[in-house]
């Protein structure tokens, strides 16, 4: 999975999907950097769609 951004809510779920598959990655293997990756791009959506009160 390569992106910069997410910018659907497709890409969201899609996004979602595959941290599930990448849970419990070694850090520094490139399975752990994905994650942490992904981590930041659904953060980032999550901060810009789901705002806190």
């Amino acid at each position: 999975m390569q992106y910069e951004f997410l910018r659907t809510e497709s890409e969201y779920q899609d996004a979602l999907r595959r941290l599930d598959t990448l849970t419990g990655a070694p850090p520094g293997s490139p399975e752990g950097d994905e994650l942490q990756a992904l981590l930041d791009l659904v953060a980032a959506y999550e901060d810009d769609h789901f705002p806190e009160d």
